[in-house]
């Protein structure tokens, strides 16, 4: 798994190897400097030589030097669009995934999700999505057809797709719900993990038909549903444990407060609470093979039980 920050106008990766001690310091194994300050997203290609970063108006394509090898426009935008491009490789690096959300961003819908060429930027394939959302999140799955994408339309929920290119074109399949945000993908693409609009729980699906395997309250977490919920970030440590995080405020002092868990994907239960040190409450990244990363002081960590 490639690990990404953005900061300064430079994209940096990171490729954690098996092995590592607990704690041990992850070094950037890859950097790549683009033209704006604030991307909607960045992606970084397997083979670490190239990052995509998209903008309202398009998305680009630069290697290590910054050079852009290619650029593919979608169109003005609003003064102020509302709408986030969310940008993703594939697996095996050949495609470029896009959610180009023009009902927010440029005032005309349908939303598209697009197929374009890694190498060239060209449009491989193309779908509509009757959607208006305001960003997205994309999850390619481990058998390197399909991928997953989550699209956020603010409170009225969201909408889970997912598709593969089929002679020419993005066949989609919609889940039907729209009061679950997509967080994470097993490592063995067995199951995945939502979290409720309300954010009152984190359910765990089978995949492909979503069917609920496993689901954890806030209150399963010992907290009153009234003074906490369940954020939306999470993830799997491994198979058979992923992270649940649960965000309240001391009313006293007027401060946020988080805490993370460990719990079982298959049944439910709480394991146990995990204590490890990040810089804020969305700082984790498990990756599936029994360790996660956090940052420390600028510098990325990476985690075992």
């Amino acid at each position: 798994m490639i690990f990404r920050q953005f900061q300064d106008k430079v994209v940096r990766a990171y490729a954690p190897v098996a092995g590592a001690g607990p704690a041990a310091e992850v070094p950037v194994a890859a950097s790549f400097p683009i033209g704006v300050d604030r991307p909607d997203s960045v992606a970084v290609s397997p083979d670490l030589l190239r990052a995509v970063y998209a903008t309202p108006e398009f998305v680009a394509c630069v290697d290590e030097r910054g050079a852009e090898a290619w650029r593919f426009e979608l169109g003005p935008a609003l003064p102020r669009p509302g709408g986030l491009v969310a940008c993703a490789y594939a697996l095996d690096g050949a495609t470029v995934w896009v959610y180009a959300p023009d009902a927010m961003a440029r005032g005309a819908g349908p939303d598209r999700w697009l197929a374009l060429d890694a190498g060239t930027g060209r449009i491989v394939a193309a779908a509509e999505l009757p959607t208006a959302g305001q960003g997205a999140s994309q999850f390619a799955h481990p058998d390197g057809v399909h991928v997953l994408l989550d699209v956020a339309e603010g409170q009225d929920g969201a909408c889970l797709y997912r598709g593969r290119l089929e002679g020419g074109r993005i066949e989609v399949d919609e889940y039907d719900w729209s009061d679950r945000t997509m967080v994470a993908l097993s490592p063995d693409g067995r199951h995945f993990m939502t979290v409720e609009h309300g954010q009152d729980d984190a359910a765990f699906h089978a995949y492909p038909d979503g069917s609920v395997v496993a689901r954890v309250s806030v209150e399963a977490l010992g907290h009153d549903p009234g003074d906490a919920f369940v954020e939306w970030i999470g993830g799997y440590v491994d198979p058979a444990t992923a992270v649940v995080t649960v965000v309240g405020e001391d009313e006293d002092e007027e401060e946020e407060w988080f805490r993370r868990y460990l719990v079982s994907p298959h049944t439910g239960a709480v394991l146990a609470p995990l204590d490890t040190p990040s810089r804020d409450v969305y700082d984790i990244e498990p990756l599936g093979d029994g360790t996660w990363l956090t940052t420390e002081g600028g510098r990325v960590r990476r985690h075992a039980r």
